[in-house]
């Protein structure tokens, strides 16, 4: 007999997801404990469809964000179809014992989990991992070195959203420390572990945090936002190079092409693991391994993410175990922004884009043509630093955003084509070559792509970062020539964007996107203890055959 309780919670559920749920009522088994090798003792839930007849796979959830409401949701909307999901705690985490201590631990105590569910009167005989951010590290953890080590526990299938498997990447993104994602998070995590709301640190304004921000040295922000260190904070801010011991036994990245199960990605173009996401899909590809793949327009917590994903996801689940048409035409679905469409590819990037390369010309001009000899100039100062405008957030509002203010300012130059003739369609990963000199040790690149509107906004594209003069990069810093130029490479994150004849392409250069990434002291110092700043004056040159040039990825009409 249905409770009220549990038709309030469907109700709940559906809207919250937007999507009509399953035929199965839900009960819950609270807080099994499950021993791992060290002694240590996690707890999860297990959600059971009442009634399922047992030929699904039972679903292995892993997280250190809590079991219920909001994030129960998660487990009760599979369980909704029919399948059982053991939901668990991460150590140290909402009554699992021990300390935790972000992504280190994820890998031993998954295998040990995958190994006891598989022995529990209630598991079905198959066995998937699903979940997002946080809920899919831990997926990539155990996937690729159980399916070669240990095959017969390993998991079946894995459904992976808005994730990627080595958080070290993004915490430096090319160098830059991603200060934005890193101090919130790590803001929400330890009031989480002194009894907060786990998204409060996210959704709500703080003032703290945004202070916090502001911070020199780099290693102070988080005693600055929470009032004392934070250990894994600290230990990121000390870790630079992602060369470390630190970083590189938590991460799996070189474990990917080992996962032969099935596969289902689902991602945004906003979202903060976009461009790793899409870099391990093509990992499993060239492996021989191609997955199914979902790109919407949504960041890491967009509403309108819920639906598709839960849907394709459900899809990829009993198509892999029971053999139901998914309904899908194409491996790939991706959605084009400008557009406004949905595609159905077979690979991404498709095949039939390719790469044309564009000029940036002295005087602001952006052509398919070399333009004439000179420089474009700009200031940086570290104490005033250019400001982050939008872009991908743990955040709420990562939409794209109109630059045509921030465009104006003098350390931020403007680069745009002339009204296009046609439709233009980029999709892949565009790469900005810009030859520059600075006369700091150490200077950040901020390259973004826009479209130009005929009313005058400037909307975002896509965008991306390289740190020059560090300690983490000075081993693959491009030389300079014997005018002090570089050629920096600077990989924007990948896009589907179509500009609509009549619309112009933008390009701005910066040296910083702050608080999205922490500002460049400019000193080359570690980061760490970096206080000391220098202004850096910044020269883009467009002479000779290495004049400053984006690649863009454009598709075939």
């Amino acid at each position: 007999m249905t409770t009220l309780r549990q038709r309030l919670t469907r109700v709940f559920d559906e809207r919250l997801r937007r999507t009509e749920l399953g035929p199965y009522e839900v009960e819950v088994d609270r807080d099994l404990r499950v021993p791992m090798d060290d002694g240590v003792e996690l707890v999860g839930d297990l959600y059971r469809p009442v009634g399922a007849d047992g030929s699904l796979p039972t679903i292995v959830i892993r997280g250190p964000y809590g079991r219920r409401g909001v994030l129960g949701g998660s487990a009760r909307a599979l369980a909704y179809e029919g399948f059982p999901v053991f939901f668990q705690s991460c150590r140290g985490t909402w009554g699992s014992q021990g300390v935790f201590t972000p992504q280190i631990d994820e890998q031993r105590d998954g295998i040990a989990t995958h190994r006891w569910v598989r022995a529990q009167p209630w598991f079905t005989g198959r066995l998937a991992t699903f979940g997002e951010s946080y809920m899919g590290y831990t997926q990539w953890a155990v996937a690729g070195t159980m399916l070669r080590e240990d095959p017969d526990n390993a998991p079946e299938a894995l459904v992976l959203q808005i994730t990627m498997p080595d958080f070290g990447a993004i915490t430096w993104d090319n160098g830059a420390f991603s200060l934005r994602n890193a101090l919130s998070w790590s803001r929400m995590m330890d009031r989480m572990s002194r009894g907060g709301l786990a998204m409060a640190g996210i959704l709500l304004p703080d003032p703290r945090l945004r202070r916090a921000f502001d911070v020199f040295p780099l290693g102070r922000g988080d005693s600055a936002a929470t009032g004392h260190p934070i250990p894994w904070y600290q230990d990121w801010v000390r870790h630079e190079r992602l060369t470390d011991d630190y970083w590189t036994r938590q991460s799996h990245t070189a474990s990917v092409p080992d996962v032969t199960a099935p596969v289902l990605m689902v991602t945004g173009w906003y979202d903060i693991f976009l461009p790793w996401q899409l870099r391990t899909y093509r990992q499993l590809v060239e492996a021989g391994n191609p997955p199914q793949l979902t790109v919407g327009p949504w960041g890491h917590i967009s509403r309108g993410k819920s639906a598709p994903a839960h849907d394709d996801s459900i899809a990829f689940l009993k198509e892999t175990f029971a053999g139901a048409d998914s309904g899908r035409a194409t491996p790939v679905r991706a959605y084009e922004t400008g557009a406004r469409q949905w595609h159905d590819l077979e690979v991404w990037p498709p095949e039939d884009a390719a790469v044309q390369d564009w000029r940036l010309h002295p005087g602001g001009g952006f052509a398919t043509t070399a333009g004439p000899d000179g420089a474009t100039r700009y200031t940086y100062d570290p104490r005033r630093p250019t400001p982050a405008i939008g872009g991908p957030s743990l955040g709420p509002d990562t939409d794209p955003v109109d630059n045509a203010a921030h465009e104006k300012r003098s350390d931020v130059v403007v680069f745009r084509s002339e009204p296009l003739a046609a439709d233009l369609s980029v999709a892949g990963e565009p790469v900005a070559r810009i030859r520059i000199r600075s006369s700091a040790p150490s200077y950040d690149v901020f390259v973004r792509l826009t479209d130009l509107h005929p009313d005058g906004r400037a909307m975002t594209v896509c965008d991306g970062i390289r740190r020059i003069g560090s300690i983490a990069t000075a081993p693959t810093d491009p030389a300079p020539d014997a005018d002090g130029f570089r050629v920096v490479e600077v990989p924007l994150w990948q896009t589907f964007h179509r500009f609509a004849a009549g619309h112009r392409i933008g390009v701005q250069v910066s040296s910083g996107a702050h608080p999205r990434y922490a500002r460049n002291p400019g000193t080359g110092e570690p980061a760490f203890e970096a206080e000391a700043t220098v202004v850096a004056h910044q020269e883009i040159s467009h002479t000779g055959s290495d004049a400053s040039r984006i690649d863009l990825p454009v598709r075939a009409r």
